[in-house]
């Protein structure tokens, strides 16, 4: 390896929750994989997300290289817009991981790890929401996935968020009953939704914790809820238009293809939302398979990293084998 016989890729997926990295060669081979905290840079700024995957980047075994790779294939939380994915491979190169680095979207990853070829559609729904597609051509569909102010609805966050208004209404009267106030207030260990809410206000509780109410959500909705069923319902609308647009703008609504399902929410298997997905899409895009996502992102940022290096099929089925059997841990 020091030698440079053989071209590394660095493969990194940098998401709301966690940072994968893993070392790739070109023949396929992971060399080695670690694991570090969330990638934000747009809450944190883009020196302090490149420092979490400096950490992952550290916590790799003694001998495996970790600057100098002959590609760094990088999906990222946060990398949203042409001007984020700029300053993000800006950041890599300028510690050395590499001269050549493409930062994409952490969709892009998902989709690659999900789908049978290099192209289709993938909608993630995890703590926030998004899908991108790329056609057989190589175009691309995408949204600004900047939450409520570029027409996003829906993900953990959003979910949380929605109940939280329900369960507030439903307490002080404005709103139809429902059980979500109950969850809320259990959740946090508050006596009351207003309780919870004065919390948030003051600082006390982390605005971000609102997505941990998203399996309660669920629950509930599973139990009959009127009013967690209708969020249920959405959600799955949401996920359902994003995947047909996609499709549309890229003119595959006619045609079979994959549509690849990630993130929490919709890995979870949670009957009811898979229900009014597979409803939905039978109306809406009957052509398209849906395939749920079971193998990490970042072995799709490693595949793209080893199509940049114009690896054969054989490399590319060697690292999907390995992810398959478990290998990297």
């Amino acid at each position: 390896m020091g030698g440079g016989l053989v071209r590394l890729v660095l493969a990194v997926d940098g998401g709301n929750s966690k940072t994968d990295v893993a070392v790739v060669s070109e023949h396929g081979q992971v060399l080695a994989a670690a694991r570090s905290g969330p990638f934000l840079p747009q809450r944190d700024g883009v020196a302090a997300a490149l420092d979490v995957v400096a950490a992952a980047l550290g916590a790799l075994p003694d001998g495996v290289p970790r600057t100098g790779f002959a590609h760094v294939s990088a999906c990222l939380a946060g990398a949203d817009l042409p001007v984020e994915e700029e300053a993000l491979a800006a950041g890599f190169a300028a510690r050395g991981l590499g001269a050549d680095v493409v930062v994409r979207n952490d969709t892009f990853a998902l989709l690659r790890a999900g789908a049978s070829a290099p192209w289709g559609v993938a909608v993630v729904c995890g703590a926030g929401i998004n899908a991108v597609g790329v056609s057989p051509t190589g175009a691309v569909a995408r949204f600004p996935a900047l939450g409520r102010i570029s027409g996003d609805w829906g993900g953990g966050q959003g979910l949380g968020a929605e109940a939280l208004w329900h369960a507030a209404r439903a307490e002080d009267g404005r709103g139809a009953p429902t059980a979500l106030a109950g969850l809320v207030a259990a959740h946090f260990g508050a006596a009351t939704v207003e309780e919870v809410v004065l919390g948030l206000h003051f600082g006390r509780i982390d605005e971000e914790s609102l997505h941990e109410l998203s399996p309660g959500v669920l629950a509930a909705a599973r139990d009959g809820d009127a009013v967690a069923t209708a969020l249920v319902e959405r959600q799955a609308e949401e996920v359902t238009v994003l995947a047909e647009v996609c499709l549309r703008r890229l003119g595959l609504l006619g045609t079979p293809a994959e549509v690849v399902l990630g993130g929490g929410l919709l890995t979870a298997g949670d009957p009811l939302l898979t229900g009014l997905l597979d409803e939905l899409f039978a109306r809406r895009a009957p052509l398209a398979r849906l395939v749920v996502a079971r193998l990490p992102p970042v072995m799709g940022a490693g595949l793209l990293g080893l199509e940049r290096l114009g690896a054969g099929k054989a490399a590319l089925a060697r690292l999907r084998s390995c992810y398959l059997t478990g290998a990297p841990g």
